[in-house]
């Protein structure tokens, strides 16, 4: 039997920030597929294609990620999306970032499986954990 076509993603990186918005006030701003450039420090600008379902990232400093909605879920306020193509060392990523009700505020959680490409898995995670820890940073400071 030939399994290799089915080999596990090697790496995983997750990060969570509590929001002392609502669950619903906080996917209000996530839940955008390319609202990202409004609230991430290191995306310029987002373009969303014609169809709604890939998004095309300008990074602060120059580069381009382009990103796949994998599939959008509203009430359960997350979506899963892959990328495309980019600069950042990853292959085979898919990431989910979610939103859950927290007392009286939220937590976000961001999560990401991926195979390292052109780097070290240890570079492969610091770059995806720092997207992920800033990103919530700047989306959480209120």
């Amino acid at each position: 039997m030939l399994l290799s076509g089915l080999a596990a993603q090697a790496l995983e990186s997750s990060a969570k920030a509590a929001s002392k918005l609502s669950a619903d006030a906080l996917w209000a701003k996530i839940g955008d597929f390319c609202g990202i450039a409004k609230w991430h420090p290191a995306i310029e600008k987002c373009e969303l294609s014609a169809d709604g379902k890939t998004r095309t990232l300008s990074v602060k400093g120059g580069g381009t990620i382009v990103e796949a909605l994998v599939k959008m879920d509203p009430a359960a306020r997350s979506y899963t999306y892959s990328i495309v193509s980019g600069p950042l060392p990853v292959a085979n990523y898919t990431s989910t970032i979610s939103v859950a009700a927290d007392g009286s505020g939220s937590v976000a959680t961001w999560t990401g499986k991926y195979d390292a490409k052109g780097a070290s898995d240890a570079e492969a995670t610091k770059a995806i954990d720092g997207v992920y820890e800033s990103g919530l940073k700047a989306l959480t400071a209120n």
